[in-house]
C-alpha cells in the first residue's frame, strides 16, 4: 500500500516538472518579445525626436530663404528702379541733346547765309565812271570808248537770306493765295537748305500749293516727291491724303482709294485717317451713282 503512494507520488512529481518546462520556455520568450517591442519603442521615440529635429531644421532653413528671397527681392526692385531713372535721364538727355544738334544746324544754316550775305556786301559795285568815254585833248584822237560790261545775271533771292525768314516768306505767300511764289519759294528753300528740319514741309507745302491753285496733277507729283525723298517724315499722313484728294479730283478714283487706304493703313491714329476713312465713303458714293 505504502509502495502503491510512492509510485502515484512519483508520477505526479514527473507530471508536474513535465508541465512546468513548458511554461519556463514560454514565460522566456514573452519576456523576449516584450523586450524586442520595448527596444523597437525606445527606436521608434528616437526616429520621431530625430524627424522633429530635422522639421525644426527646414522650418529654420526656410525662414532664413524667404528672408533672402525677401532680401533679393528688394534688391531688384531697387536695381529695377535705378535702371528706369537712368533710362529716363539717358533719354532726356538725348532728347536734349537732338533738339541741340537740331538748334545748332539751325544756327549753321544762319551763319552760312551771313556769310553769304557779307560776301555780296563786298563785290564792289560796278563804276560809273568806267562807262563815261575820256574826256577829249585837243590833237589827239579820242580814244574809243570801251564796251559796255555785259550785264550781270541777278542772284538768287535765297542766297543770304536766313532759312527761317526764306521759310516764313514762302509760307506767307502761300497763306495769301499767291501759290506760285509760294512754290517757287518753298523750291528755293528746299535747294538753298535741303538738310534743313522744315524741308519736308516745304515739300508738302509746294503739292499743297498746286492743289490749292488746281494744279491737280502738278500736286500728285510733288506729294510723291515728299513721300519718296522723306519717308520717314511726319507729314507723310497728310501728303497721301492730300495726293488722294489731287487723285479724286482728276477722276482716278482707284488710285484715289489707294492713297486713302494708305493713310488708314500706316497711320490709323493720325487726323488725316479719318479725313481718308470720308474720302473713301465719298468715293464709294461715286461709285454707286449710274
Amino acid at each position: 500500500m505504502i509502495m502503491k503512494q510512492r509510485v502515484r507520488a512519483t508520477m505526479l512529481l514527473l507530471v508536474g516538472v513535465s508541465l512546468a518546462a513548458p511554461a519556463r520556455a514560454a514565460d522566456k520568450e514573452t519576456l523576449q518579445m516584450m523586450a524586442d517591442i520595448r527596444m523597437l519603442q525606445e527606436q521608434t521615440q528616437q526616429l520621431q525626436n530625430l524627424i522633429g529635429a530635422v522639421g525644426e531644421a527646414l522650418k529654420t532653413v526656410s525662414g532664413r530663404l524667404d528672408q533672402q528671397t525677401e532680401v533679393n527681392r528688394k534688391a531688384f526692385a531697387d536695381q529695377k528702379s535705378t535702371i528706369d531713372t537712368l533710362a529716363a535721364d539717358l533719354r532726356v538727355v538725348r532728347e536734349r541733346v537732338d533738339d541741340s544738334n537740331v538748334r545748332i544746324g539751325s544756327v549753321s544754316q544762319e551763319v552760312e547765309a551771313l556769310r553769304q550775305s557779307i560776301e555780296l556786301l563786298n563785290v564792289p559795285p560796278a563804276s560809273a565812271a568806267a562807262a563815261e568815254p575820256a574826256p577829249a585833248v585837243p590833237g589827239v584822237p579820242p580814244s574809243p570808248s570801251p564796251a559796255a560790261p555785259a550785264p550781270v545775271a541777278p542772284r538768287s533771292a535765297a542766297v543770304g537770306m536766313s532759312p527761317t525768314r526764306l521759310f516764313d516768306e514762302a509760307k506767307a505767300m502761300y497763306w495769301a493765295g499767291q501759290n506760285d511764289l509760294a512754290v517757287m519759294g518753298f523750291d528755293s528753300y528746299i535747294k538753298t537748305f535741303p538738310k534743313s528740319e522744315q524741308a519736308d514741309d516745304a515739300q508738302l507745302l509746294i503739292g499743297s500749293a498746286y492743289l490749292q491753285a488746281g494744279a491737280n496733277e502738278k500736286a500728285v507729283e510733288a506729294y510723291d516727291v515728299a513721300i519718296r525723298t522723306y519717308p520717314n517724315s511726319n507729314v507723310l499722313p497728310e501728303a497721301y491724303y492730300k495726293k488722294g484728294v489731287a487723285l479724286q479730283n482728276l477722276k482716278q478714283l482707284d488710285r484715289a482709294r489707294e492713297a486713302f487706304e494708305t493713310v488708314t493703313t500706316k497711320y490709323p491714329d493720325s487726323f488725316e485717317a479719318t479725313l481718308a476713312k470720308q474720302g473713301i465713303q465719298k468715293l464709294d458714293e461715286q461709285t454707286k451713282k449710274p
